[in-house]
């Protein structure tokens, strides 16, 4: 069955041509001439001269760069201080006497364990595990050796502290359930592994 054309009346005219008249086309319709306009006629001067324009600003090349490159860790307002910094101003809660013999490896540690080369949930139970047994048994200083850490063959996209152990180790030995019975944490003597080792003063066993 055929329909029937239908066709608008002269209300409906009067709306449509209101409406087109009101309306810009998105593009130029299929088969224009270069240059010509939307609608057909010729282009103003106006026009001419802003399609001459790119269509989106040209963006300027941003230099490369390292993030935090700029800042200043220098002042004491920095919110993690170095671990170097942090160990020189800890306070001092062994004798001053055996504390001054001790950073200058003066006293032999009675025991060590070796950290090096270990992941964090091997390191972790075995640090605990030997500091508890060395305070059980009486001993009073004990050397932990952490390794200074790897050198990274590419920088990660975020600034990190080289040695993961070497900086988690103090804090391990400052939490339970070990930090009760740690006295001490200082650096070692180059002469039982400098920065790659710390000396633990334990408290007297009771």
């Amino acid at each position: 069955m055929t329909r029937r054309r239908r066709h608008l009346s002269a209300d409906e005219r009067a709306i449509w041509e209101t409406i087109a008249r009101q309306t810009k086309p998105l593009g130029p319709r299929p088969g224009a001439k270069p240059g010509a306009k939307p609608g057909g006629g010729p282009k103003t001067v106006a026009e001419k001269e802003s399609s001459k324009t790119e269509p989106f600003p040209r963006q300027t090349p941003i230099s490369p760069f390292k993030l935090g490159e700029q800042v200043d860790h220098s002042h004491s307002d920095d919110l993690i201080p170095g671990l170097g910094q942090r160990m020189r101003t800890a306070p001092v809660r062994m004798d001053s006497r055996s504390f001054d013999r001790l950073k200058r490896g003066k006293l032999k540690p009675e025991a060590r364990i070796d950290l090096h080369g270990m992941t964090q949930a091997q390191a972790h139970p075995a640090l605990i595990g030997f500091i508890l047994r060395s305070q059980a048994e009486g001993k009073r200083l004990v050397l932990v050796i952490t390794g200074k850490g790897r050198v990274r063959d590419e920088e990660p996209p975020l600034p990190v502290r080289q040695g993961i152990l070497r900086h988690n180790v103090p804090q391990w030995l400052a939490m339970a359930p070990v930090g009760q019975h740690v006295l001490q944490v200082t650096q070692a003597h180059i002469r039982h592994g400098g920065e790659g080792a710390y000396y633990v003063y334990l408290r007297r066993a009771r």
